[in-house]
C-alpha cells in the first residue's frame, strides 16, 4: 500500500516561490504533528511524499479540507502572521494526511500540480 500527504496552496495569492515552500512546510508539519503515529509510520517506511496542489481560492481550499474531514483524514489549516507578503490572518494553504494515497486521491485526484 502506498500512503502519500497532499498541500493544497492557494493559487489566487501568487505567492512567491519561496513563501509558498515556507506556507507548505507548516501545513505538512502541522498535520503529521495530528496524524497517528502508526499512520506516520507507515507513510515514513513508504518515502514520505508529498504533493504539492493547486486551488483556485479560500473557498475552493475549505472545500477539499472539509471533503477531507468527512472522511476521517488529517487536515491542517494555515493562516499567515503577516509579516511579508500577505496580510496577517491570509488562509494560504492546507494539508491532507498522511493517509492512504487511494483515500486521498477521491478527494483531490483531480487537481492540479502547483
Amino acid at each position: 500500500m502506498e500512503y502519500k500527504q497532499v498541500i493544497l496552496v492557494r493559487e489566487d495569492l501568487k505567492l512567491p516561490k519561496g513563501k509558498m515552500a515556507a506556507q507548505s512546510a507548516h501545513a505538512s508539519v502541522e498535520a503529521v504533528l495530528k496524524s497517528d503515529k502508526e499512520m506516520i509510520k507507515k507513510w515514513r517506511s513508504s518515502g514520505m511524499a508529498k504533493v504539492v496542489l493547486k486551488v483556485k481560492d479560500k473557498d475552493e481550499l475549505y472545500k477539499f479540507i472539509q471533503l477531507a474531514k468527512d472522511s476521517d483524514l488529517v487536515t491542517s489549516v494555515i493562516t499567515d502572521a503577516g509579516r511579508t507578503t500577505v496580510e496577517p490572518g491570509t488562509v494560504t494553504c492546507g494539508a491532507i494526511g498522511p493517509d492512504e494515497e487511494t483515500e486521498i486521491d477521491t478527494i483531490t485526484g483531480k487537481l492540479k500540480l502547483a
